[in-house]
């Protein structure tokens, strides 16, 4: 049984080593595309925001589809995502056929996340632990998805983005020789929604939303705004993301063997006043140094906020409970995206990053009011 669980939390560590490099390539394709095809700042944000919206449905249909399908069934035909989008950007430039790529992408990234959730969650013997290490996974790949591109990108752009299809359908081949079992089989049990009156929930929850939305605005903007400011030149601007992913490593690893913490939900206020501290100043850089610097500050404050607010979610978490928590938490990934190229339409994209800082101070509120909530 141990080697089972064993197995088990390493298929989720693989799986999503390879949705970092698919789902994090996202900020670098957009900007490709952008340059490509002369798309505005609208429409650069309503795509990013199509591919969080994917992820939001995938969320609930990760929860539910199971008691239907079965889980295994379920993952493969949401997972397929990766492998279906972006060979869809690589191969049409179609507004419409673009976008439905982005979707798709989203569902994908949505399923492995709560998938491997329950996966490290269930088969960790140290759940904190566990989720640290699965998110550094996450973070490796993030990390190397820029060299991927770049490597591909010296045949074509369109080359690229194909390589990353390959890549989806290696994650989705995982899966495929993965035995699920147990809970995450998706058998059909009683449904434990007790946790929907819960307070910790929702305001894990809230945090959760905050986080996604400050972390995607980075993720997906960042490059370009980099490129379109004139800070970091456009080809060096692409490796911005091995940077904040390098940081987002180094932390996650850090909180996982060598300074675990010790009271989780009071680590959850410093990390959220740092984001909030780095991110003004980094908005307000105009050299590369400064730039790069605050960008790897930003990104080693954030690193734990994710997995130790899953973590946190403790004996509430189940493939039911995460099928709310995690879609919900998306949703801010999907609204800043778009609030932001609206702005920058408008007002500039200096202003749009701007705008970025709700969220920001979103995490401060929330992780406050967690921690003040009283032990279970």
């Amino acid at each position: 049984m141990e080697q089972k669980n064993t197995r088990l939390r390493n298929m989720g560590f693989i799986t999503f080593f390879f949705s970092g490099i698919c789902a994090i390539s996202s900020g670098v394709v957009v900007s490709l595309l952008q340059e490509q095809y002369g798309f505005a700042y609208g429409m650069t944000g309503t795509l990013l925001s199509l591919m969080s919206i994917g992820n939001l449905l995938a969320g609930f249909l990760i929860a539910m589809l199971p008691g239907k399908l079965g889980m295994k069934p379920s993952i493969l035909l949401l997972t397929i995502g990766y492998a279906l989008g972006y060979a869809m950007m690589g191969l049409s430039g179609a507004v419409a056929v673009l976008a439905l790529g982005f979707f798709l992408v989203g569902i994908a990234k949505g399923s492995v996340i709560n998938t491997c959730t329950i996966l490290v969650s269930d088969n960790s013997a140290d759940r904190t632990r566990g989720m640290n290490l699965m998110h550094s996974c996450y973070a490796c790949g993030a990390l190397l998805c820029p060299f991927f591109i770049a490597a591909a990108g010296r045949v074509s752009g369109s080359f690229a983005v194909l390589v990353l299809a390959v890549l989806g359908l290696l994650l989705w081949l995982v899966y495929m020789g993965t035995p699920f079992a147990g809970r995450g089989a998706g058998k059909k049990e009683v449904t434990d929604w007790s946790f929907l009156k819960s307070t910790r929930f929702w305001l894990l929850t809230g945090l959760l939303l905050c986080q996604n939305a400050a972390e995607q605005s980075v993720t997906g903007w960042m490059v370009t705004y980099f490129k379109g400011s004139g800070i970091i030149a456009g080809a060096l601007a692409a490796y911005t993301v091995t940077v904040m992913w390098g940081a987002t490593l180094v932390a996650r690893l850090l909180i996982a063997f060598v300074f675990p913490f010790k009271q989780p939900r009071k680590a959850m206020v410093v990390m959220g006043v740092s984001c909030t501290i780095f991110y003004i100043l980094l908005v307000q850089a105009r050299s590369q140094g400064a730039a790069i610097a605050l960008l790897f500050a930003f990104a080693f404050a954030m690193a734990g906020m994710n997995p130790t607010a899953v973590a946190s979610a403790g004996r509430m978490t189940s493939v039911t409970s995460m099928g709310i928590m995690l879609p919900v938490a998306a949703s801010g990934a999907i609204l800043m995206p778009w609030v932001i190229g609206v702005v920058a339409e408008s007002a500039g994209l200096a202003a749009g990053m701007m705008t970025n800082i709700v969220p920001c101070v979103g995490l401060v509120i929330f992780a406050i009011l967690v921690a003040r909530l009283p032990e279970e």
